[in-house]
């Protein structure tokens, strides 16, 4: 049977803190318009603030099929909706050429057959489901070129493709769409007026501890809480990619395996490399600056510790 929608804004937060998943206010009330009003729900930010997650953890809360496309510079229809299976096309072709007397137009009919379509991500999406309307993630949009966006209008907008050898494709009931952009280019207005929007930011220090003891339940509390104050440090200062979420996680997963119950300057060195991708931002935090936030932390951790005078 299939499971309904969360009807209020409390109902999705319930739906996405089923999944583990901890999202603010204004996320979940934009999730939860998407689904009520059927419209796909475009979410920006940073790499690795959860924006992909957000239809995995969709998919397993409604107990409905995730479809995913992955996109990149290059991606057309024949990768993201269908294609033909001209091989197998041309070999009934010749067998019909060897047994003789098929019919042309009966001929024309078998060859664009769903028998030899090859249904992609799109058109996949589109198809009635026992378990419900899928969910559709479309990740990475602005990976792409301009003239797949403009291909996308028509489905985001009528939830239809048109196939021209055999006709147009409508879906009886919408797809729950997600698509995600890591704004490494804008995404035409067109496409973003056919959805609600939303950007998904880096979580505050409460949020992200919260994260942590769901996501890397082992971790000590003590180094649970240096972790985080450090990594929303790291998020302050002008490097050329900033850690998000999921490294925030892998960090603490890298120390537990070690066996560290809490930050010190050589673990923090040892471990950059789980925690940033960039060679230059390792050599820059390495040492005497890894050595300065530590301090901070330690102070500021000692400073909320410490008795208030009356």
């Amino acid at each position: 049977m299939t499971r309904a929608l969360p009807s209020s804004v409390a109902a999705t937060l319930k739906l996405l803190s089923g999944a583990d998943y901890v999202a603010d206010r204004s996320l979940t009330t934009a999730l939860y318009l998407a689904l009520s009003l059927r419209r796909p729900l475009f979410l920006e930010g940073e790499a690795g603030v959860g924006k992909t997650e957000i239809a995995k953890v969709l998919a397993t809360g409604l107990d409905r099929r995730l479809i995913r496309l992955q996109c990149y510079e290059g991606l057309d229809a024949s990768m993201a909706v269908y294609e033909w299976n001209y091989p197998r096309q041309m070999l009934q072709i010749r067998l019909a050429e060897a047994q003789g007397g098929t019919d042309q137009a009966s001929l024309e009919r078998d060859l664009f057959s769903d028998a030899f379509l090859i249904k992609r991500p799109l058109l996949q999406a589109l198809e009635p489901d026992p378990g419900g309307p899928p969910v559709l993630l479309i990740d990475e949009l602005d990976r792409t070129d301009e003239p797949f966006e403009a291909y996308l209008l028509e489905i985001l907008s009528d939830f239809q493709v048109t196939i021209p050898e055999t006709g147009t494709v409508r879906a009886a009931s919408p797809p729950v769409v997600i698509i995600t952009s890591n704004r490494t280019r804008e995404v035409h207005d067109a496409l973003k007026r056919r959805c609600f929007y939303a950007w998904v930011d880096y979580p505050d220090i409460e949020r992200e501890t919260r994260i942590l003891a769901i996501k890397a339940p082992g971790t000590p509390e003590a180094l649970s809480g240096e972790v985080v104050r450090f990594v929303q440090e790291l998020r302050h200062m002008d490097l050329f990619k900033a850690p998000g979420v999921a490294e925030t996680i892998d960090w603490a997963h890298a120390l537990v395996q070690l066996d560290h119950m809490s930050l010190d300057a050589r673990a923090v060195d040892n471990t950059l490399g789980v925690l940033l991708k960039y060679q230059d931002d390792i050599a820059r935090i390495q040492g005497s600056e890894a050595n300065r936030i530590l301090t901070e932390i330690r102070t500021e951790a000692a400073m909320a510790r410490a008795p208030r005078r009356a």
